[in-house]
């Protein structure tokens, strides 16, 4: 009787649902699979497992469409584990694959390299199971596909036993049926429709409404309806970190990306200017994750809030709107806008002070002798970023971008808002390469989180990727010395201070052009130099902050 193997059939299954790259490391098991049995399916090796899922995750995100990442068994998959958690909080769709010793010599933690691999990927994934017969790998694989593609959007994984990766699977029980397609899946209340009425009839009483976007409008192609809405009614636009980008940058009702650090970076009220005069926040695809908290829109005028999510509210201890509606958000807005159309627009409340903060920052063209300043850093990279994605790595200059970065397309601006994984920067850029091959990806990121995932560089040379990235050195991990700044009015050296680390000739000796930038000039010329080098090229630019510890109570939880 004919046959395929297991593997085949895996890859097979995840190709049906859209899946075009496995990023991962490949261990012994690579006697039971090849990563080549299916055409239009590439296998990207990676330096480490964490970039790996990091990888899938945001290509998930861009390309709105499962992707999937793998890694050997042991070490292997609890390298991977990091990089599952951040698919899971950044909410992407990854189908997260490791293999497990023989199904004959599996017992966890006495077998070499065996541990429960479904055990400690459970708590961070919305399905996790073991293959226990060839014959149900496609349906295993369909099962972690509806998983992972039902809101709030996340990982799954599988645990593939060796021995059963390379088996063979009779012709007939290796029919399927046809997949039923991707699309993300909403959590709906039936009598959502019912609430609408009370919610147009509130935005109509309202003075100054403001919608506060997530990223959820995004995943479920909700941009159009959205933008349309907001400048029919004239109502600003706020928005997570990862969604910035649903309005253009310069756009006038875009009031910009919420950060709990925007206070103490500008030294200016910025929160109370953005939200004081607000008396309706109506939140589409409001996520928590994404660490736009309501505590920091409770600022002056008495508020309602309406809450418009896939999903039914997780935090009711934390947050209780006066209208709560479970349905997919473009579906919603799209309602919304139909039941508003007899409204006159709105006026929106002025942040032109604000807006005057901001740019003030951004024309500071003081040479500072230890070093640029990071808002300095980004106006250049604003300057010479035309039409591309803004990517951004984890530490304290991460704030920055959120305030200064443009972002002219959702998913513009990249950062890891749910996880905030340190080391994302990197496998971010690439994954946004990969998906944009013919748009420009610049990166920022800080010593400290670029150094701990730096091994990938030579990932980027060998794929060929032309990101730009740009490293801020300050030899120190500056989040954390913020925060000790916070706690303490002082900083301790021995926790945050590192060594120097020459990032040119790191990036030299994985064969990556590299200069040194050390003020607006040099770094606006290197950077025009890597946006037309059509390969790898890094900056390490030295700054230094100025640390200050008001400012920042919006963090305070």
């Amino acid at each position: 009787m004919a046959s395929k193997k297991t593997a085949e059939l895996l890859l097979r299954r995840l190709h049906e649902y859209g899946v075009d790259h496995v990023f991962g490391v490949v261990g012994r098991e690579a006697e039971a699979i090849l990563f080549d049995e299916v055409d239009g399916l590439e296998f990207v090796l990676t330096r480490h497992e964490f970039t790996a899922g990091v990888m899938a995750d945001v290509l998930s995100r861009l390309t709105n469409r499962p992707q999937a990442c793998f890694a050997t068994l042991g070490p292997g998959m609890t390298n991977l584990s990091t990089g599952v958690a951040t698919s899971a909080l950044d909410r992407s769709s990854v189908i997260a694959m490791a293999a497990q010793s023989e199904s004959h010599d599996c017992y966890p933690n006495v077998t070499h390299q065996c541990v429960d691999s479904v055990g400690v990927m459970a708590p961070l994934t919305k399905f996790s199971a073991q293959l226990e017969r060839p014959a149900d790998i496609t349906s295993l694989v369909d099962t972690a596909v509806l998983h992972s593609t039902t809101e709030p959007v996340g990982p799954s994984f599988l645990s593939l036993p060796i021995d059963l990766l390379g088996a063979d699977v009779p012709e007939d029980a290796a029919q399927a049926a046809p997949v039923v397609g991707y699309r993300k899946k909403a959590v709906v209340d039936p009598t959502w429709t019912e609430l609408v009425p009370g919610i147009a009839d509130r935005i109509a009483a309202a003075k100054h409404p403001v919608l506060v976007v997530g990223s959820a409008v995004i995943r479920a192609d909700g941009v159009d309806a959205l933008r349309s809405f907001a400048e029919r009614l004239r109502i600003p636009v706020v928005t997570t970190y990862t969604a910035k980008g649903v309005l253009p940058h310069d756009h006038p009702l875009n009031y910009g990306a919420i950060s709990g650090y925007m206070d103490g970076i500008l030294s200016f009220s910025a929160l109370d200017q953005i939200f004081g005069p607000v008396d309706l926040i109506v939140a589409l695809g409001y996520d928590y994750a994404e660490d736009l908290r309501p505590s920091m829109w409770t600022r002056g005028t008495e508020k309602e809030v309406v809450r418009v999510a896939a999903t039914v509210n997780p935090i009711t201890a934390l947050f209780r709107p006066a209208v709560d509606v479970v349905a997919d958000p473009r579906e919603v807005i799209e309602t919304l806008d139909k039941a508003t159309a007899h409204l006159m627009a709105k006026t929106p409340h002025d942040i032109e002070p604000l807006r005057a903060r901001v740019a003030e920052f951004l024309a500071d063209d003081e040479e500072y002798s230890d070093g640029m300043r990071v808002h300095q850093v980004i106006d250049c990279m604003n300057s010479v970023l035309e039409n591309g994605t803004f990517v951004s790595d984890i530490g304290f200059f991460r704030h920055y971008g959120v305030l200064f970065a443009k972002a002219d397309q959702p998913y513009g601006f990249l950062t890891s808002a749910g996880c905030s994984s340190f080391g994302y920067g990197l496998p971010a850029a690439m994954a946004a390469q990969i998906a944009r091959p013919d748009e420009p990806v610049f990166l920022i990121a800080g010593d400290g989180g670029f150094h701990s995932n730096s091994a990938d560089l030579e990932t980027a040379v060998r794929l060929g990727l032309p990101l730009v990235m740009v490293v801020v050195n300050n030899d120190r991990n500056g989040l954390i010395e913020l925060y000790q700044n916070k706690g303490h009015q002082r900083s301790h050296a021995p926790a945050v201070a590192f060594r120097s680390v020459d990032f040119v000739q790191l990036a030299e000796a994985n064969g990556c052009d590299a200069v040194r930038a050390t003020d607006r000039e040099s770094l606006v010329q290197a950077l025009r130099k890597g946006a037309e080098l059509g390969r790898p090229f890094l900056i390490e630019v030295p700054v230094a902050y100025d640390f200050q510890s008001g400012g920042f109570e919006a963090l305070d939880i």
